[in-house]
């Protein structure tokens, strides 16, 4: 994404794309509806102050480089319409701004964002600020599937026990994205040994589906974060991204948006791996709670017998402050 600044005078700052100068040779300019860079023709500006202004830019989708949209009030649905119009075509599309609050609205409306925000110096941090989220969210995408890949391999997981485990904190990960039938988190009370959870994506006669949740268990236990690290539930906050799993060993990052912790009662599970790699968890007794069957299907806490065979990983290193380390531990 670029940055491109208001001024009258020629100015170098470190971030700057471009200097928007009125009716200038050099920079990017405007003209009678049209957009030039270094007085060579690249779009269309449209000033939004109605209906009729919103269509002609969406007119413009797919016919030039650039599309300038500045504002008579500004507003967030015009640029996500222009962004929608304009997607899957070669037009990219530039934002006046006017408050710094503005920056990240543009910059990643419809989870597409803006090509260029235009602003004056009191909304330069702002954007400059959002730029540089816009380049850490592009290396985060085309980092992020292969580590996790190569550091999550789904197994089966052989019940051993299932027990009452008391009354205890219970954490439930509240998620910006909707989770899929299928998809769930990692969860373990050991750095080396996790089950899978599945979200509450599957109908009840009870309660309705929260499909952005997970009731993931106690605050002691452990989860993955997206970039191969893991937390606590308890050190878990709103921005968060942790890593989502699919039954079919896909991974994804998503967001954290609320956490949600209350006392309930608990199920300690015990399982192990074909290795007799052991772990275990502390799960909430309740019937939408649900893990994940060794043949893709899901399975009520409450369903829970020994001897069942069950999704989840085991891992060879113990954990320091969330970093996988080779130092030996004992966990129990």
């Amino acid at each position: 994404m670029e940055v491109w600044l208001e001024s009258a005078e020629t100015v170098s700052l470190e971030g700057i794309d471009a200097l928007y100068v009125h009716d200038g040779q050099t920079g990017i300019s405007s003209k009678d509806g049209i957009l030039y860079r270094d007085n060579v023709p690249i779009g269309g500006h449209i000033h939004i102050d109605s209906e009729e202004a919103q269509s002609k830019a969406r007119s413009l989708a797919g016919t030039v480089e650039w599309i300038l949209l500045t504002f008579e009030d500004w507003s967030m649905i015009p640029i996500e319409n222009i962004l929608a119009a304009t997607d899957a075509t070669p037009t990219k599309v530039a934002a006046q701004i006017r408050q710094p609050i503005q920056a990240q609205g543009a910059a990643f409306a419809l989870d597409i964002g803006v090509d260029a925000l235009l602003c004056d110096e009191t909304c330069l941090e702002a954007a400059l600020v959002v730029k540089s989220m816009r380049l850490e969210q592009m290396s985060e995408m085309q980092s992020t599937p292969t580590e996790t890949a190569e550091q999550i391999k789904l197994e089966t997981m052989i019940i051993t026990e299932v027990q009452e485990g008391h009354s205890g904190d219970r954490v439930c990960i509240d998620l910006l994205s909707m989770l899929e039938e299928g998809e769930g988190l990692l969860i373990g009370s050991t750095a080396r040994a996790f089950i899978l959870i599945h979200g509450e994506t599957v109908p009840s006669k009870y309660v309705p589906t929260r499909p952005f949740r997970v009731n993931s268990g106690s605050v002691d236990a452990y989860t993955y974060l997206a970039d191969g690290s893991t937390k606590y539930l308890c050190e878990l906050t709103s921005g968060d991204s942790i890593l989502v799993v699919s039954t079919n060993g896909h991974t994804r990052a998503a967001t954290v948006g609320r956490m949600k912790i209350e006392t309930r009662p608990f199920i300690l599970l015990r399982f192990k791996d074909e290795n007799a790699n052991e772990g275990h968890a502390f799960i909430q007794q309740a019937e939408t709670v649900r893990l994940v069957l060794e043949n893709g299907n899901v399975c009520s806490v409450t369903n829970l017998e020994i001897g069942m065979r069950i999704l989840g990983c085991t891992l060879s290193s113990t954990r320091h402050v969330g970093q996988g380390i080779s130092a030996p531990s004992e966990e129990r």
